[in-house]
């Protein structure tokens, strides 16, 4: 939506930039890449169960603009044409469908993940099996790159989120923490529940 201008539109005046970068964009994944299985994930509209634990959660993100909104369901059916299975759910955001695709796919021998996604949340699904993939270089992070980029392994992804905070999805963090700091100490204590373990031997 954003790399095309919003000229890009239909013989009505409609706005299809998002449709066709969309589009383009799956037409590139399946012919690099020739996956064995493919799903899309959508968000649904309304809040999520992490609204209930969290009120603050996203506040102040700007509305998704009205030239993308009316987009959305022509998208939805471009993915029906390809066949792909689209899933959402409601309450739920598209990355814990996504969680619970890779978590359930795990168990099956030889297949191997790439989840496509711009979201630093899912790097903490990386493992042996299962990467992050950029579409477009084809550069794949695994457990070792996700470790290069953040300083952390995958599985201390959310605690290194939840020290330093997440502007994106207004999660405060720790007052004065940044990824840096975050990083060094969970490479010291290994968790955040590591870290309130030994919180006395910590200096500002």
């Amino acid at each position: 939506f954003h790399a095309i201008p919003a000229t890009f539109t239909n013989s009505r005046g409609m706005p299809t930039n998002a449709v066709y970068g969309f589009i383009q964009s799956l037409r590139k994944i399946l012919k690099d890449f020739k996956p064995g299985y493919i799903a899309i994930a959508f968000d649904v509209k309304g809040p999520s169960f992490r609204h209930e634990i969290f009120t603050e959660y996203k506040a102040g993100r700007p509305a998704m603009p009205d030239l993308l909104s009316v987009q959305i369901p022509y998208i939805k059916e471009a993915v029906k044409a390809f066949r792909i299975p689209a899933l959402e759910m409601s309450s739920f955001e598209a990355d814990d469908v996504i969680a619970t695709l890779v978590k359930k796919v795990e168990s099956d021998e030889g297949i191997r993940v790439a989840v496509i996604t711009g979201d630093k949340d899912m790097y903490q699904l990386v493992d042996e099996d299962t990467v992050i993939l950029d579409y477009l270089t084809g550069k794949e992070y695994g457990p070792a790159e996700v470790k290069e980029k953040y300083g952390v392994d995958p599985g201390q992804i959310r605690d290194l989120l939840a020290l330093a905070g997440d502007s994106s999805d207004n999660i405060p963090g720790v007052p004065g923490i940044g990824f840096k700091t975050a990083a060094k100490l969970l490479s010291e204590y290994g968790s955040m529940d590591g870290i309130y373990e030994n919180i006395e031997r910590i200096s500002r």
